[in-house]
């Protein structure tokens, strides 16, 4: 039966109209979103759909048996492999891997492909890939001044690089809590953050002291504590006046005294101090300025540099201010790294300080780049593939199709009619799971055009008939008469 409406139908590039709570904003919905943890029981058995996992029961519980190993420091030198088909879970096992080690574990997600670059050598993009997966929680005491400021004055002198003009010298602020009042004398850099925080006399602020005792680098001078970074809380409730709606944000009187001591975690990666110590910091010139202005965005770190982070990096262990935190280096697509990169992934996995290492591929018996004649499974070497220990993953059937579809509809807020489930997972099990799931968003689209709430199946049909899937573009290739034109 037609419809009663009478509108004219609306166009596929037309832009949906405003919903009525554009005031909200909807957070990004990642294609692993989902994906929690691997899923599993206290006996290390798969839950049939646990931490938004759905399937692939036997690769989560040798994930598990993986997870085990690396909490108990007995996964060094060797690497978990992960081979099966496209779209079958081999990311979403690594990230589930590294929710698993825990949320503070850096994850260093790449691809392949990624170190074929002009600028870098290939062996250096992996050595960063590593660098960065290798996280460093450091345990700082800072000194913290806080209070209502009742005094601001700024002290000028002249300036000793001309005869012209006046510079600041130093800057006498007073603060003031409930059990007293201090008068500061800071260095003129923090007059730059109170300028930028537009900070007047009445406004409660904190202001953090770095001692320098943890500072990211390796070039360690021995100074006299500065006070690097003002913060406004607000203005002081004792400037409160009476009027219902106020522009401004009042808060109280801060308690205890001005000066406290606070313990602070920050968490860095080893490759954040190698990049921090890799740029030189040039003068004030124009000739230094211009020359960070032309210099290339990627500065390639020697080797001599990692070695003394390192050795920085154990002294701070060896004291108890830092900890290591092994993170997990994911490289997808791995049949695409040549032989020298495979000779130098199996030096990284020797190191001391190597994190952990999951491979990918959906390759079966190829070629292994940069060789002439070695065939070797899954595109790896035989050295590096006898290093690693390999789960393979299956293909989704029906039913794991749809128990997907119904999750990711629920992620992203979705609403399916009555068949729809039904449908995609059909669809989803003659196609891939990918093309079924990157149907949804552009079927609700069509919905919300057409006045709906909820996708239904003519939805899916048109979304169908408009965007084809590799298979039937394949097929159209192959129909065609000289196979390389449609």
């Amino acid at each position: 039966m037609a419809s009663t409406s009478t509108s004219a139908p609306v166009a596929h590039n037309a832009v949906p109209p405003p919903s009525v709570s554009s005031a909200s904003r909807s957070s990004r919905v990642a294609p692993h979103s989902h994906t929690k943890g691997l899923g599993l029981t206290s006996e290390g058995l798969a839950n049939v759909d646990g931490a938004g996992f759905i399937g692939q029961t036997n690769a989560r519980e040798a994930c598990g048996v993986i997870v085990d190993l690396i909490k108990s420091r007995k996964f060094s030198g060797r690497a978990l492999l992960l081979v099966g088909a496209p779209g079958t879970g081999k990311t979403a096992l690594a990230l589930a891997v590294s929710h698993e080690l825990g949320s503070k574990v850096p994850f260093c997600p790449m691809v392949g492909s990624e170190v074929y670059s002009t600028e870098v050598k290939k062996t250096e993009v992996l050595a960063e890939a590593f660098r960065r997966a290798i996280g460093l929680r450091i345990k700082e005491t800072k000194e913290v001044y806080e209070g209502e400021v009742t005094e601001l004055t700024p002290t000028e002198s002249e300036n000793p690089l001309s005869g012209y003009g006046k510079t600041v010298s130093h800057v006498i602020i007073g603060l003031k809590t409930v059990k007293g009042t201090k008068q500061l004398r800071l260095d003129p850099s923090i007059y730059e953050a109170i300028l930028k925080e537009k900070i007047v006399v009445g406004d409660v602020v904190y202001i953090e002291q770095q001692s320098g005792a943890v500072k990211v680098g390796f070039s360690f001078v021995a100074q006299l504590p500065v006070l690097n970074k003002a913060q406004r809380v607000g203005r002081s409730d004792a400037y409160a006046s009476s009027y219902d709606l106020e522009s401004e944000t009042y808060v109280p009187l801060p308690k205890g005294e001005v000066h406290k001591r606070k313990e602070l975690v920050q968490d860095v990666t080893l490759g954040d101090l190698d990049s921090a110590n890799a740029r030189p910091q040039g003068g004030q010139d124009i000739m230094s300025v211009m020359g960070s202005l032309v210099k290339s965005s990627r500065t390639e770190v020697t080797d001599k540099l990692r070695r003394e982070v390192n050795k920085i990096v154990k002294g701070y262990v060896d004291q108890g201010v830092a900890e290591v935190v092994p993170g997990v280096v994911f490289i997808d697509e791995v049949h695409m790294l040549d032989i020298e990169c495979f000779t130098y992934l199996n030096a990284l996995l020797e190191s001391p300080m190597a994190p952990t290492v999951i491979l990918a591929t959906n390759r079966g018996n190829s070629l292994v780049r940069g060789t002439i004649d070695i065939v070797s499974p899954h595109g790896i070497p035989v050295d590096l593939l006898d290093r690693c220990m390999i789960v393979k993953t299956e293909s989704y059937t029906r039913e794991q199709v749809g128990k997907v579809v119904n999750l990711r509809a629920i992620v992203e807020g979705l609403k399916l009619g009555p068949g729809v489930l039904e449908t995609l997972a059909a669809e989803g099990e003659r196609t891939s799971l990918r093309y079924t799931l990157q149907l949804l968003t552009p079927a609700s689209i069509s919905a919300t055009l057409k006045g709906r709430s909820q996708i239904e199946q003519e939805d899916i049909s048109e979304m169908g008939e408009l965007f084809l899937d590799a298979k039937t573009s394949a097929g159209l290739i192959e129909n065609a008469e000289d196979g390389k034109f449609l």
